[in-house]
């Protein structure tokens, strides 16, 4: 029986996809697995029994995965499952920035009490007359799951749409419009567009790359979007492009101290997977990933261990992660009559190999080698 704890609240329709073989614990220190959304775990202390870690979501962030790692607890994301509901806030927020619509919703609640409400709207309205985004061009920074849905979808509502990603994947690629212009560098997005978003994740190489240079290269009266982390965007820079005029509009999921309540920012209260749906397929996707890993041994999207699958356990299965110059495929090709293989991301490897009869484990073990679990 395994043992599966939450953070945060978890979509009921991904946990009844948990079988008999399954228990849900309030304490996640006795657990095998831990599902959980956007709750901070840097500062946890990780049980010697927790195999895995299921995040209901793309972003990983709030996860210590170089710590995982080291003490063999496989993380789990679920990218692409709320790529839908990221893409219709992303829209909303054109359409927001576009028609002037929050302060035109702030001016018409000033307006209760008002005789003849119907002339003070008439009178009134001209103040926040906006543009449509027909015509207008879209540049799309990250063309992943989310980045190429709405460039897809802008290019139907009549958007010319550029597109720039220097990790563009064959399954990305075949799913955009044909249409859709591809570049080789942001450079030669800025300029050309109306309206920018980013879809791309926060990481050393990423963080604060729309910055004082990359706003300079902007058109003037640029909308800029930002569904993706706040961490992306040098917030100083930020303000004083929207202080020049540069930044027409700042649209963000992400408020934050610094630009809160600020002219010009349009900040939404972190909706972009809150939607029922979103919810319900990201928790599907990570319970499914957690419950394969346990059961069969297989790691299909996780975020520090290498994609590795032998499909179904047949026999007995033994699950191997280590360093990758640990030599484990060896050792474990020598207990197995079945198949084996190894796969290796940085410094990690990860060894699946399959018996017709009981595997030793204690032959495995060794410098290197990080958790040995056998599976029957």
């Amino acid at each position: 029986m395994y043992k599966i704890g939450t953070l945060n609240k978890i979509s009921p329709v991904g946990l009844a996809r948990l079988t008999d073989d399954y228990t849900i614990t309030e304490n996640v220190q006795e657990a095998n697995s831990i599902i959980l959304r956007s709750y901070n775990m840097h500062d946890m202390e990780f049980s010697p029994d927790l195999l895995a870690i299921g995040r209901a979501g793309a972003g990983v962030n709030n996860i210590p995965l170089d710590k995982c790692a080291q003490q063999g607890i496989v993380v789990f994301n679920a990218p692409g499952a709320n790529a839908n509901a990221v893409k219709e806030l992303c829209l909303s927020g054109m359409f927001l920035a576009a028609r002037n619509i929050p302060a035109g919703l702030e001016w018409a609640k000033t307006l209760a009490g008002t005789e003849d409400v119907g002339k003070a709207v008439e009178k009134g309205k001209g103040q926040f007359a906006g543009t449509e985004i027909k015509g207008k061009t879209l540049g799309v920074i990250g063309l992943g799951a989310i980045g190429a849905m709405v460039a897809n979808a802008a290019e139907s509502l009549g958007m010319d749409v550029i597109g720039y990603d220097p990790f563009l994947s064959i399954k990305a690629a075949l799913s955009l419009s044909n249409t859709i212009k591809i570049v080789d560098s942001p450079k030669d997005l800025y300029p050309q567009c109306d309206y920018i978003t980013i879809h791309v994740p926060a990481n050393d190489n990423t963080k604060g790359m729309i910055d004082a240079a990359a706003f300079a290269q902007m058109k003037d009266g640029v909308v800029f979007l930002n569904f993706a982390r706040d961490k992306l965007v040098n917030d100083a820079d930020l303000l004083a492009a929207i202080g020049s005029g540069k930044v027409k509009k700042y649209v963000t999921d992400f408020p934050n101290d610094t630009v809160i309540g600020k002219e010009g920012v349009i900040a939404l209260p972190h909706l972009g997977a809150s939607s029922a749906e979103a919810e319900d397929n990201c928790a599907a996707m990570a319970v499914d990933q957690v419950m394969d890993y346990l059961e069969n041994g297989n790691i299909v999207n996780s975020v520090n261990m290498p994609a590795c699958s032998l499909g179904p356990k047949k026999g007995t299965r033994v699950s191997v992660i280590s360093k990758a110059d640990a030599g484990v495929l060896e050792k474990v090709a020598e207990v197995c009559d079945g198949d084996v293989i190894n796969k290796v991301r940085g410094e990690y490897a990860y060894t699946l190999g399959e018996a017709s009869g009981d595997i030793d484990g204690s032959a495995i073990a060794g410098e290197g080698v990080i958790r040995v679990r056998i599976l029957k």
